[in-house]
């Protein structure tokens, strides 16, 4: 494994490492496939440092949507209200009680916002067919905002109540950061095998 490079700022749909391996057999195919928890990304040895970057996000934002699609329906406002109870009991012991929460299309340049003078709490509709755990994530965000404002001491304190905060920062780091890169080349896709995608770079 000593070919494998960590590609870091960019984690996997399930806050997998990204590794990238260069390989000087390869000369238009892009693929990334599981193995042993991470994502291992093969790319040609003669990409550039800009082109690594721009695929590995490509790929991985591939697979996100690969595996969203075979996630669960889209969650109602009702399931998200009484998600967000499951969460306010388990990690802050009830204290946060919002009045709804809905989902909203105007959420597209962060992932959800709360209102604490009337305990609404609204999660973008970018984070439907994003694994539970990061769903979760946010909703733990927005019920603390509705016991603490700013991003203090004491809203990390209570941030650190739910185990996978930081799994899920990464992912949506990822997300992020796939989003804002500038325009691709484009490719046509194919599959290897059941849990490996592979991309022609032109």
């Amino acid at each position: 494994m000593s070919d494998l490079v960590l590609h870091e700022h960019v984690s996997g749909p399930r806050g997998e490492r990204v590794l990238v391996r260069r390989s000087a057999r390869r000369r238009r195919t892009v693929s990334i496939t599981r193995r042993e928890g991470d994502l291992v990304i093969s790319i040609p040895a003669t990409f550039s440092a800009r082109l690594e970057k721009q695929w590995v996000a490509k790929m991985v934002d591939q697979l996100v949507a690969k595996e969203a699609r075979g996630t669960p329906a889209r969650r109602s406002d009702t399931s998200l209200l009484e998600m967000a109870r499951e969460v306010s009991e388990a990690y802050l012991a009830g204290r946060a009680q919002p009045s709804s929460v809905t989902w909203s299309t105007r959420q597209n340049q962060r992932w959800g916002s709360c209102t604490p003078s009337d305990g609404t709490i609204r999660l973008s509709h970018q984070l439907q067919g994003m694994p539970d755990y990061v769903v979760r994530s946010v909703m733990m965000h927005e019920l603390v905002h509705l016991l603490v404002p700013g991003h203090g001491p004491e809203f990390k304190a209570l941030m650190e109540n739910y185990p996978q905060a930081e799994k899920a920062q990464g992912f949506l780091d990822g997300v992020s950061w796939a989003k804002n890169l500038p325009p691709e080349e484009e490719g046509v896709i194919g599959q290897q095998g059941p849990e490996s995608t592979l991309q022609r770079a032109r």
